[in-house]
Order: C-alpha cells, then sequence, then structure tokens
C-alpha cells in the first residue's frame, strides 16, 4: 500500500506520535511523509532517519502557525498530485482536526484513536476502544483513501537509521486562511503528559487535607483550591523523582484546582504511560476512557468502593497526603542509585 503520513510538528520539533505513525505505515509498504511548515530541514531529515521513503514538502512562510483550512488546502493539493492509498494522522489535537478537514476534502471517511491494524488485501481493519475503553471495535472503511488516526503510544516508535536520506518534492501551500495567529500562550516547561512514560494525576480528593491551613482572608472555595494546589505540588513532587508529569481528572479541573491542558480523560487528553499514578480520582468513566491503556495503573483513595480500584493493578487504601510522600521519599532513595 502506498501511505501518506502526516507529521505533526510544533515550528519543527516532531510529536513522537508522529514517528510511531510512520512505523505503522512501514508495515503496510512505501510511506510518504506530509511535512508543512517553515524552516524545516532538520524535521526533513528526522523524517528519514525514522525509515519514510520520500517527503512531501511545504515549506512557506505562511505555514509557520498551523492554521486549519490553510494545512487543510495543502494537504488536498498534495493528495490531487501523488495520491495513496492510506492517510494515517498521529491522535493529536492538530491531527485530529485535520483528519477530519480531510476526509472532507476527499470524500472519505475517518477511523479514529486506532490502536491496532490488520491488512486484509487492500483494505484495512481498524481495532479501537468504544465504550470509554469497555470495548473494542473492529472496523473498515469502503471509501478511499482510508484515512485513519493512531492513538499515540499504542505503537512502537521505528529505530532511528542514523544518516539515511531520500527524495524530496517540493508542493505548494494551499491558500485561502481564514486566520490569522496572534502569539501563542504556552504550558510550563517539564515532561509533555502525552508523551511521559509516568504520569501521576490528581483528582477532587487533593484538597481534602484538613491539617492544612490557608492563608487568613481566603472564603470556602478559594481555601479548597488552595489546598488541593498544595496537594498537585505534592504530586509534582513525585512525578519529578520519576521523570514523570503531572495530570488530573476533570473534576479538579473543573473545580478550577489545575488548567485543563493537565486534564486526562475523554474529553482532555488520552495517555497511555508505562505507569499512571491515580490519587484521590474516583474514577468516572470520562477519566478512565483516557487512561485505561496505561501499561500499570496504580490507585490510591481512601474510598475502598473507588471505581478506580476495579481497573488498577495496585491499589492503596489510606490518606493520599501520608502515602504519597512516603512513596516519593522511597523513589528518590531507590531512583538516586
Amino acid at each position: 500500500m502506498n501511505t501518506l503520513v502526516y507529521i505533526d510538528h510544533f515550528k519543527g520539533e516532531a510529536l513522537p506520535a508522529s514517528w510511531e505513525a510512520v512505523g505503522v505505515g512501514k508495515t503496510l509498504g512505501k510511506v510518504t511523509a506530509l511535512v508543512f511548515g517553515a524552516g524545516l530541514e532538520t524535521l526533513a531529515r528526522n523524517a528519514f532517519e525514522y525509515g519514510v521513503d520520500e517527503i512531501l514538502l511545504a515549506d512557506e512562510p505562511d505555514l509557520s502557525d498551523y492554521r486549519a483550512e490553510l494545512y487543510a488546502a495543502t494537504l488536498k493539493q498534495a493528495f490531487t498530485q501523488h495520491g495513496c492509498d492510506v492517510l494515517l494522522f498521529p491522535t493529536t489535537g492538530r491531527g485530529r482536526e485535520l483528519a477530519a478537514m480531510a476526509a472532507i476534502d476527499l470524500n472519505s471517511a475517518v477511523l479514529v484513536d486506532a490502536i491496532a491494524l490488520e491488512a486484509n488485501g487492500d483494505k484495512l481493519t481498524v481495532t479501537r476502544p468504544i465504550y470509554g475503553g469497555k470495548v473494542l471495535a473492529k472496523v473498515t472503511s469502503s471509501l478511499k483513501p482510508q484515512i485513519i488516526t493512531l492513538r499515540g503510544r499504542a505503537f512502537p516508535k521505528p529505530a532511528l537509521q542514523a544518516g539515511k536520506s531520500g527524495p524530496v518534492t517540493k508542493i505548494v501551500a494551499g491558500t485561502g486562511a481564514l486566520t490569522i495567529v496572534e502569539g501563542y500562550s504556552t504550558a510550563e516547561g517539564g515532561v509533555s503528559l502525552t508523551d511521559a512514560n509516568v504520569i501521576v494525576s490528581g483528582g477532587r480528593g487533593l484538597s481534602e487535607n484538613p491539617s492544612l491551613h490557608p492563608p487568613a482572608g481566603l472564603d470556602a472555595k478559594q481555601s479548597e483550591i488552595w489546598r488541593a494546589k498544595q496537594g498537585f505540588g505534592m504530586l509534582k513532587e513525585m512525578a519529578d523523582a520519576m521523570g514523570g508529569a503531572v495530570g488530573a481528572s476533570r473534576a479538579a479541573v473543573d473545580a478550577g484546582y489545575v488548567p485543563y491542558s493537565m486534564q486526562v480523560g475523554q474529553t482532555g487528553k488520552l495517555v497511555s504511560p508505562n505507569l499512571y499514578i491515580a490519587c484521590g480520582i474516583s474514577g468516572a468513566i470520562q477519566h478512565l476512557a483516557g487512561m485505561r491503556s496505561s501499561k500499570l495503573i496504580v490507585a490510591i483513595n481512601k474510598d475502598p468502593e473507588a471505581p478506580i480500584f476495579k481497573l488498577a493493578r495496585y491499589g492503596v487504601v489510606g490518606d493520599l497526603y501520608q502515602i504519597v510522600p512516603a512513596l516519593t521519599a522511597v523513589f528518590k532513595k531507590r531512583l538516586a542509585k
């Protein structure tokens, strides 16, 4: 099969899920990478080293910022000129948006959030989780090209082949941009939530520590948020000890404890770390849908009936404000060696 793979990046730095998509494409046959943006010589070189056979490069100033309608028009032109049997996208915010627009432009459909692929002749069968991950469905599309988004960390990243190169075909950027990017607001530095091997997440339980005394003058809601922020600081210390990232449940985000960028769940980020530690999270279906594919799940909750324990490999019933610092001390001691 001839496969086009969209390389999602921010200012020339590719998201690891893009290379995972390249690896999937290599199992199907020839892989041609779609690389859109400005000043992308290094990114194009990296794409060859991760195994792509050819690159369709739109490297123009108008593409320096991601704008969905402009990128979709560029993708349509690339497809019109070169065609493909399969079009793969990483399941990222930009990837999902662009895949949907490509399906409209190319009169096709999208099979979303794939965690496995199986080739049957010229047709692909996609395995994807449904009903919050409780059931795995196998689906196919009779339309061409077959457009698929791949869940991050569900597939291995191909081995780097230093020095590998190949042909680069320049394509013209699409036109008709309706938006202008005025600027960016970036999250604090640290390990990316979607790429982290270890994630420590917190929920509403982070605010339930009566031993913490908020500053004078705060009302009840402000005091609740203040306690929760101290709790998330404690989780960050644990995550830092393991080189991980901090996440949160939707309840914690809705309550104003942490920003939306930290939310794990069906309407937040879909994650698949090697280790997921849920602290003070009851286990609502929306949250479980975003992290149930984690390799190892550990739950810490004072409620022994919390739904999260049904999914966790290991469960600890007790006060997270006692358990988390104790675990952090152990992690620091062990990992320091």
